[in-house]
C-alpha cells in the first residue's frame, strides 16, 4: 500500500454485470475488491448501482433499503477496514424517508467509516433510437450538491454517471480543488459506443484531472445492457486503463504530480472569463447587410 501524503498510489477499478439479486451482488463486489486489493489498489471504485440492477418498479422497491442500517453499506465498511483500502462503492439505490429513491454514492475510509457521500445530480430521462428508453425522475430522486472528499493524496470530485454530460459540474469541481474525478457508471452499450471514451477523454483534459470511472458491462438479467470499459484517464487525456468488455479488474499507478504538470502546460483553469451571450436576430443581420 502507498504511505500517504507521497502523491502517488494505486488506483482499482471493479467492472461488474449486476443483476437482480442483492445478496449475489454483494458478493460478486466483494470478490472484485479483494482482488483489486491482492493488485495492490490504495483506493478501489465500484460501478453505479453496484448492488442493484432493476427495471421493474415494484421489484425495485422491494428490494431497495434506506441508508440507517443498510447491511450492504455495512458489509462494505468491514471489507474496507479489513483490506485497508479507500472504497467507493459507486452507487447504491438508498429508499428515501419521500418515498423516492437516491442514486448514491459512498466513498468509505481505510476505518470502515462514510467519509463522503454524492447522490447523483442528473436523471437519465432519454430516448435512444430502437426504442431504447429510460425514465430516471420516475423513480429516483435528483441530488442537489456537487461533493469533494479528501484522499490521501489529492482531491477527488465524486459525481455518477449521466452527470458526465455536464461539463459545468466538472469545471466546478475541478475550480473548487479537484485533482481526480469519479465517474462511476452503467452506460448503455448504444451510448457508450458512440460518446464513452471522448467524453471520458474530454472531463479529464479540459479540467486537468484524472478521471477513474468504474462500469457496468454485459446483458444483465434485468434486460439492459451496458457498454462497460471502465477508465482510469491522466489530466493530458491518455488512456492509462481499459477494462474491455468482460467482468474483472484493472489497476493502474497514479501520481498526484501529473496533474500539477497538466496545468502548467495548459493553464485553462486560470484562464476562465465571464462573458455575456448575446443574440442576434436576424432582422438585425439584414440590417447590416443593407447597410
Amino acid at each position: 500500500m502507498s504511505q500517504p501524503m507521497t502523491g502517488a498510489f494505486r488506483v482499482g477499478l471493479a467492472q461488474m454485470c449486476t443483476g437482480r439479486d442483492v445478496e449475489k451482488n454483494l458478493l460478486a463486489a466483494s470478490a472484485l475488491i479483494r482482488e483489486a486489493a491482492r493488485q495492490g489498489a490504495d483506493y478501489v471504485q465500484t460501478p453505479e448501482i453496484t448492488t442493484l440492477m432493476e427495471m421493474d418498479r415494484a421489484r425495485l422497491f422491494a428490494a431497495v433499503r434506506p441508508q440507517e442500517g443498510n447491511a450492504a453499506i455495512a458489509h462494505f465498511g468491514a471489507l474496507a477496514r479489513e483490506l485497508g483500502v479507500w472504497l467507493h462503492v459507486g452507487s447504491m439505490a438508498i429508499l428515501e424517508a419521500n418515498g423516492k429513491i437516491a442514486n448514491r454514492s459512498f466513498l468509505i475510509s481505510p476505518a470502515g467509516e462514510i467519509e463522503a457521500r454524492c447522490d447523483k445530480i442528473h436523471m437519465f430521462d432519454v430516448q435512444l433510437p430502437g426504442g431504447e428508453s429510460y425514465r430516471e425522475s420516475k423513480n429516483y430522486a435528483a441530488g442537489d450538491r456537487a461533493v469533494l472528499a479528501q484522499l490521501p493524496w489529492g482531491t477527488l470530485g465524486l459525481t455518477v454517471c449521466y452527470d458526465l454530460r455536464f461539463p459545468h459540474l466538472y469545471r466546478a469541481l475541478a475550480k473548487a480543488g479537484a485533482d481526480f474525478l469519479a465517474i462511476p457508471s452503467a452506460f448503455t452499450r448504444q451510448t457508450g459506443e458512440a460518446h464513452w471514451h471522448v467524453l471520458m477523454r474530454a472531463r479529464a483534459i479540459e479540467n486537468g484531472c484524472f478521471v477513474f470511472a468504474a462500469a457496468q458491462t454485459g446483458k444483465h438479467e434485468s434486460g439492459r445492457e451496458t457498454y462497460g470499459h471502465s477508465l482510469i484517464v491522466a489530466p493530458w487525456g491518455e488512456i492509462i486503463a481499459d477494462a474491455g468488455s468482460d467482468v474483472g479488474v484493472v489497476v493502474a499507478d497514479v501520481r498526484s504530480a501529473d496533474v500539477v504538470a497538466a496545468r502548467q502546460r495548459i493553464p485553462s483553469l486560470r484562464h476562465d472569463r465571464p462573458f455575456q451571450v448575446e443574440a442576434v436576430h436576424t432582422s438585425t443581420l439584414e440590417a447590416k447587410a443593407a447597410s
